[in-house]
């Protein structure tokens, strides 16, 4: 392997592990999904946005660190999507701006709005994020309408690189399996933030009792959804590049890649084993409030390795519906040597950064939240 080799393979996994940390914190979007439930009074509502509170701005970190992650080292990818998928992520990034307004000014004295217009917007993203969050990850197995031409970029009327359908991206979402990506992830938010409303919310039983139920359908609905979406793409062609550089359709090419690297095989099974162990000690335990931990080191794992099956093993990570030979791999879409490099010694501050971020979730999270200490509409994250 070469150098170049190794720093696309680096960067990846680095890729990689970001995406898997963000699809775990999406339990805060999950958990704003659930604020218009009729069954949570204002005083519960102010309880579970106060819990979330605290954690909101690490998901939007993380989304913020996996997109510059993402533009830094693989820009032809960053170019194609953002430029191509506009409205997708368009309203991705709207639906964020939602969120960061609410949590800012829900509670502010002198809201002429009122909490439940902020409640909305908070839905609004819990809904959209996740989802369309799995619909954009769906494209890196299922492909998307473009064509790149890099030849474009000595056009001085039109220097654009990749030519999109006149969509712009939301033909993705009108893709039924980009779809079943997308509530698969939702439902996942949704389980994942009834186990972390369980281990952080203490005083209340009635609303405890409530998230058990709530984890027993989402987490059930969820492991139909997970299961029929690896049907589905353990299933699916995939693009491969041969020896000469040529792209070309191989059928089951991830499940190929699944059983080649063993590795990620292996992690993939543990992972999916400890998200079941998450879900199902809560629902069997009834004083179990540890859930989340086992639950989120799983979905960090599995979509890790989702991460792994998309791009390694000469697979395009981003194939082209329309021209195979404009379909994205590791390889095409890099920067160069040079900047890898570079970037790879300042990734080597990434353990000081998650240290960080675990020492602010332990410092939050010293003792439980209590109904009396969250439902204040004046609390400060």
């Amino acid at each position: 392997m070469t150098t170049i080799e190794f720093l696309q393979t680096y960067w990846w996994l680095l890729i990689a592990v970001f995406g898997g940390i963000l699809v775990f914190l999406l339990f805060v979007q999950g958990g704003q999904s659930m604020l218009l439930c009729k069954a949570n009074d204002a005083s519960q509502r102010s309880m579970m946005v106060n819990a979330l509170g605290r954690k909101w701005e690490l998901t939007f970190t993380t989304l913020v660190v996996f997109g510059g992650a993402f533009f830094a080292s693989f820009p032809l990818f960053y170019s194609t999507s953002f430029g191509g998928a506009y409205w997708l992520w368009m309203l991705i990034l709207f639906s964020f701006i939602l969120q960061a307004v609410s949590y800012e000014f829900r509670s502010k004295p002198g809201n002429i709005f009122g909490t439940t217009t902020y409640d909305v917007f908070l839905f609004i993203n819990g809904l959209v994020g996740c989802v369309l969050l799995g619909v954009a990850v769906g494209m890196f197995f299922f492909g998307g309408e473009f064509t790149v031409m890099k030849t474009n970029l000595l056009d001085t009327s039109a220097p654009v690189i990749s030519i999109w359908a006149p969509s712009h991206g939301l033909e993705a979402i009108a893709d039924w399996r980009n779809l079943l990506l997308g509530f698969t992830v939702f439902f996942l938010a949704r389980t994942l933030a009834s186990l972390y409303f369980i281990n952080s919310i203490d005083g209340d039983k009635a609303f405890a009792e409530r998230q058990r139920r709530s984890v027993m359908v989402n987490g059930g609905i969820f492991v139909v959804l997970f299961l029929t979406f690896a049907a589905v793409l353990l299933t699916s062609p995939g693009v491969e590049i041969t020896s000469t550089g040529v792209a070309e359709l191989v059928p089951y090419k991830y499940l190929d890649n699944l059983l080649t690297l063993w590795w990620v095989a292996l992690i993939f099974v543990v992972g999916v084993v400890l998200v079941l162990l998450g879900i199902l000690s809560v629902i069997v335990r009834p004083g179990c409030r540890r859930g989340i931990w086992p639950a989120g080191i799983g979905t960090f794992l599995v979509v890790v390795c989702l991460f792994c099956i998309a791009g390694y093993n000469s697979t395009a990570y981003y194939p082209s519906t329309t021209d195979l030979q404009s379909s994205l791999t590791i390889a095409n879409s890099s920067s160069s040597e040079f900047t890898l490099k570079v970037m790879s010694y300042a990734s080597l501050l990434a353990p000081f950064v998650i240290a960080y971020i675990a020492y602010v979730w332990a410092k939050m999270n010293a003792t439980p939240i209590t109904e009396k200490e969250m439902a204040g509409p004046d609390h400060k994250y």
